[in-house]
C-alpha cells in the first residue's frame, strides 16, 4: 500500500485518567495500525491518544495529531504532523472527517461527538465493546440505531481486523 492509499484511521477516546488496560489496548490499536502501513489520526493530546500514537510509533507508523489549540507544544510526543486548529472541540469534525475508518476507545462527551459525526458522515465506526465510557453507552443505547450504523469489536484483533477489511 503506499501513501496515497494508506488507510487513515481514527482513535477516539478519553484525554487522561485512563486505566492501564484501556492504555495498552490504545497502544496495542496504534501498534497494529501503524504495522499495517495505516496513518493513525487523532487529537494528538494524551490518554487514548497518546497511548495509541506510542503504539503506532513503536511499529514505525506515521501519527497525525489535530489539536484543539494553536500551541503545538500541547501534542503528544508520538505525534508525527501536528496541526495546531484554536478550534477547541471542532476540530472533532476534522479528524472524523479526514479519516476513512473511526475506532472509539472509552471516551467522554468529546469521544462521544467523535463517534455521532462519523456516524453521521456514514464513516465506518468500530467501538471496542467493554472500555467503558462514550462507546459502551452507544453499544448499549436503547435509542433506536441502525444495526449497521457502527460495529462492535469484542477485543482490538477483531477491531483491526475490521478497520482494514475492504467492505
Amino acid at each position: 500500500m503506499d501513501k496515497l492509499s494508506s488507510k487513515k484511521i481514527a482513535v477516539c477516546g478519553n484525554n487522561e485518567n485512563i486505566s492501564n488496560i484501556i492504555d495498552s489496548m490504545s497502544e496495542q490499536i496504534g501498534f497494529e495500525i501503524g504495522k499495517r502501513r495505516g496513518i493513525l489520526l487523532c487529537g494528538g493530546m494524551g490518554g487514548v491518544m497518546e497511548s495509541a500514537s506510542r503504539g503506532a510509533k513503536k511499529s514505525n507508523g506515521i501519527t497525525v495529531g489535530i489539536l484543539p489549540t494553536s500551541d503545538k507544544s500541547d501534542a503528544n510526543s508520538f505525534t508525527d504532523i501536528i496541526i495546531p486548529t484554536s478550534f477547541g472541540k471542532l476540530r472533532n469534525f476534522f479528524i472524523v472527517n479526514l479519516a476513512d475508518v473511526v475506532i472509539g476507545i472509552s471516551g467522554s462527551w468529546g469521544t462521544l461527538s467523535e463517534l455521532s459525526m462519523a456516524m453521521n458522515l456514514n464513516k465506518k465506526v468500530i467501538l471496542l465493546a467493554g472500555t467503558g465510557g462514550a462507546v459502551d453507552l452507544l453499544i448499549n443505547s436503547k435509542v433506536n440505531i441502525s444495526s449497521n450504523t457502527f460495529f462492535v469489536a469484542k477485543d482490538v484483533n477483531t477491531a483491526i481486523y475490521e478497520a482494514f477489511s475492504s467492505h
